[in-house]
């Protein structure tokens, strides 16, 4: 379970307008910050989590990359000038960095959720029928123009633009996009926070613990 002060900032995040809860949710990210990880103060650009969190966000409207092509080559296969497999960890982090940058949302948030999801598995599917990287459910995918849940491209390309648009939904805030990203935004918005399910709660403090270390 959460700590009291975790659990306080499920319990009340994300539903009032941002700029009226922006100071207290400051104070309370840090909190979460040193008690998930107390020795970690800054990010490794020597940035503390709050100061990341907020550049991040503003990067949205300025760092634009151009869409990457949907078009990859069967899995495994080898890039003739790279030498690199698209299903190696290189070209995955490679992708992640580059949509990522697309569509303004912190790379290492992305890699921290495909770990979580997939362990870097392309060909990762889960009991229920989650597929890929991002572990896409199949209406998701074809929600979001994925044709193949199990292209590393296409798959990065739409749970990345599945957590932008939840962070854009909520103002920002990294741990009940996680929560929607798990649980669906339905059910953060129905319990006004990260809903009351454990595999939701293990997921968002699972994914925040490697997040801020």
């Amino acid at each position: 379970m959460f700590s009291a002060n975790i659990q306080n900032l499920i319990n009340t995040g994300g539903q009032e307008a941002a700029i009226q809860r922006a100071a207290a949710l400051s104070q309370r990210i840090e909190s979460i910050n040193n008690q998930l990880n107390p020795k970690v103060e800054e990010t490794s650009n020597g940035q503390n989590f709050v100061d990341a969190l907020k550049s991040s966000m503003k990067e949205k409207n300025v760092f634009r990359l151009q869409n990457p092509t949907l078009d990859t080559p069967p899995i495994g296969r080898t890039s003739s000038k790279s030498g690199i497999t698209n299903s190696s960890k290189e070209y995955i982090k490679n992708l992640v960095k580059n949509i990522s940058a697309k569509y303004g949302v912190d790379e290492k948030l992305v890699n921290c959720v495909i770990k979580q999801e997939s362990g870097f598995n392309v060909k990762a599917k889960s009991r229920v029928g989650a597929m890929g990287l991002m572990q896409l459910m199949p209406a998701t995918a074809r929600g979001l123009g994925v044709k193949d849940p199990y292209n590393p491209v296409q798959n990065i390309e739409g749970g990345v633009k599945y957590l932008s648009n939840m962070l854009k939904k909520y103002h920002g805030n990294v741990i009940l996009a996680l929560a929607a990203y798990n649980a669906g935004s339905g059910a953060v918005d129905k319990y006004s926070g990260v809903p009351p399910y454990k595999e939701t709660q293990n997921y968002v403090k699972s994914i925040l613990a490697n997040y801020l270390g």
